[in-house]
């Protein structure tokens, strides 16, 4: 006899996050139910409510986990360093190497039109991984390595110079057809671009 799909199996909220990240690699970050992610899970199409209200809601966990997993390669780059100037740069890197290892994540993170103020959760792993990067800016600052400016300047132009290198890579913009030439390229951006002391 046949039975009916489970409520839940196993880690039911972690399922459904990896159903949801293999299909946004296929549709994108918007067209999809959770009625779809529930199947390809395995799962009874209403058990994704046990863990998320909504579409919206599971795709900010998806957004959080991203966040929080960039804030953990950023440090982790950085910590390998000894110049301040050098953990920013390898911040940096670190950044566009995540978007390339998680293009799905990278995608909900900044293309799906959900993360407003109720999506507490993602928008503090978002401010998180912003600070860290503002602290980088202040360090190399004070390190004299970096020019004099406002910090927040300087960590908004090494996000943009940064996620901009990332969004082309992983639609396939650039020329740069492997990892190491992509971020051979990303390193040659950002040397050109931080306004260093000499």
């Amino acid at each position: 006899m046949n039975r009916a799909k489970p409520y839940h199996h196993g880690n039911l909220r972690e399922a459904l996050l990896r159903a949801a990240i293999r299909l946004i690699a296929e549709v994108g970050p918007t067209a999809f139910t959770l009625r779809e992610v529930a199947r390809r899970a395995g799962v009874s199409h209403n058990a994704p409510y046990r863990h998320f209200r909504d579409k919206d809601d599971l795709m900010t966990a998806v957004a959080t986990e991203g966040y929080r997993e960039l804030t953990e390669a950023m440090e982790r780059a950085a910590r390998g360093q000894n110049r301040a100037i050098d953990r920013l740069k390898y911040a940096g890197l670190a950044y566009i190497e995540f978007a390339l290892r998680r293009p799905e994540h990278f995608t909900v993170m900044f293309d799906a039109p959900l993360l407003g103020p109720t999506h507490q959760e993602s928008n503090e792993a978002a401010k998180e991984a912003f600070s860290m990067l503002v602290g980088l800016v202040r360090v190399a600052q004070q390190s004299s390595e970096l020019a004099d400016g406002d910090p927040l300047e300087y960590a908004y132009l090494a996000w943009t110079m940064v996620h901009g290198v990332a969004k082309l890579a992983i639609t396939g913009r650039l020329p740069y057809r492997t990892r190491p030439g992509l971020l051979k390229f990303a390193s040659f951006v950002i040397a050109q671009s931080l306004p260093t002391r000499h």
